[in-house]
């Protein structure tokens, strides 16, 4: 297990963390992914999100296994948008050319499908099922309740649980691009 470097700086702070333990978490991403430039860029992603949520470890076993998560966490992410980045791309193929958007259309049609799409893994299941019913099939309240075995009174529940998210995402977008 690698040691913590001597210096000033707190015993677990981002720099010290990411001297002891940016070397294993960029090979085991290598490993995972099959790519070294892709396991560089998740490993530097690690630390991006440790500094945008500072956490303090009572001991470098703590901080190993949170920055284990943490990797384990930004693999299945990349893995999740390369899905929705393929759909998304296949999507594009089949439409005619002249029809084709802007790349910047494509860059923010791609954001917003990934955003959603960890929207829909954060709800429960019965949620998205019943979400993506109404809003891709075109299912009614009635058709929803027989199909996943719950009552109207119930997807109307579910439905507004996920249109909530659905406008806290509209809202978390638009503050990103302001």
């Amino acid at each position: 297990m690698p040691h913590l470097p001597e210096s000033d700086a707190p015993p677990y702070s981002v720099g010290s963390l990411y001297v002891a333990h940016h070397g294993w978490i960029q090979r085991w991403l290598a490993r995972k992914l099959g790519n070294v430039s892709d396991a560089a860029e998740l490993a530097h992603d690690v630390f991006v999100r440790l500094l945008g949520h500072p956490r303090e470890f009572d001991s470098e076993v703590h901080a190993r296994a949170y920055l284990s998560r943490l990797s384990r966490n930004v693999c299945v992410d990349f893995f999740r948008r390369k899905h929705v980045e393929q759909a998304w791309l296949e999507v594009l193929a089949s439409r005619p050319e002249e029809c084709a958007p802007s790349e910047e259309h494509r860059v923010l049609v791609l954001e917003a499908l990934v955003h959603l799409q960890a929207m829909l893994d954060r709800l429960p299941a019965k949620v998205s099922e019943a979400f993506c019913l109404a809003q891709i099939e075109g299912l009614s309240y009635r058709e929803i309740a027989l199909r996943i075995g719950v009552s109207e009174r119930t997807v109307t529940k579910y439905i507004g649980q996920a249109m909530f998210q659905c406008m806290a995402l509209e809202a978390e977008l638009d503050g990103a691009l302001l």
